[in-house]
């Protein structure tokens, strides 16, 4: 007998298929396929995704994982957040040894990952020429992460990654009515109520961030173990 699809399932997967065929910003949709058009070297003969990317992970969630934008040759190529880069090695071997995730390495959107209690996803989906999408790309893709905290009926907490991901969680939690006044700060270990919603910040897992030692894997662990409380 075939496993009823739920309310959030069906809800993110046609989301899914609106963010894949989103060309809303010019600038974004010509540097995504450009990029795609010229890999470096070690990239060269595979096939990019080169499209908006969707969020990722259980319907079911407790913890929302949100990030900035794909990175040019991770996401923008494989097709999943967070996936076939530097700072995804990083996210998802914090995620297994949190136990919300299978596995603790994302390669590619066939590599057998799960996500348990946890989704990841991004303020922005396409991939912005040095990691800068603009004002105005930011507000046309806010109405997608407003929409999958939407659907993630059972999260409440979430988990921001950088700044520009805590911003664009205020901004997306704003649509669906919830405000915080005064406005929380941002900083690695930050907490806040929002509404119905606990958000919890932490450095991005970039290369800068991890090479210099600003973010270590204790202080990563840390937030994940914070987040899991506050989800329980």
């Amino acid at each position: 007998m075939a496993e009823e699809v739920t309310h959030a399932e069906a809800g993110l997967a046609e989301l899914s298929e609106r963010v894949c065929a989103c060309r809303a910003c010019p600038r974004l949709v010509e540097w995504r396929e450009s990029v795609a058009a010229d890999p470096p070297r070690r990239y060269r003969g595979e096939r990019y995704w080169a499209r908006p990317v969707p969020g990722f992970g259980d319907p079911e969630a407790r913890i929302a994982i949100v990030g900035l934008a794909p990175a040019a040759h991770g996401a923008n190529r494989t097709g999943r957040m967070f996936t076939g880069d530097r700072s995804g090695d990083w996210l998802y071997a914090a995620l297994h040894r949190a136990g919300l995730a299978t596995q603790p390495t994302s390669r590619h959107r066939g590599d057998g990952l799960e996500l348990r209690g946890a989704y990841v996803t991004a303020v922005v989906r396409c991939a912005p020429p040095a990691n800068k999408p603009a004002p105005d790309e930011r507000d046309r893709c806010l109405p997608y992460l407003a929409r999958e905290l939407a659907l993630l009926e059972r999260a409440r907490v979430i988990v921001c990654l950088g700044q520009f991901a805590w911003d664009g969680a205020l901004r997306a939690l704003r649509e669906l009515g919830h405000v915080a006044r005064p406005k929380p700060r941002f900083a690695h270990g930050a907490e806040a109520a929002v509404g119905d919603y606990a958000l919890v910040g932490s450095y991005h897992p970039s290369q800068q961030n991890t090479f210099t030692g600003k973010l270590t894997e204790p202080m990563f662990d840390a937030v994940f173990s914070r987040a899991r409380e506050l989800a329980a």
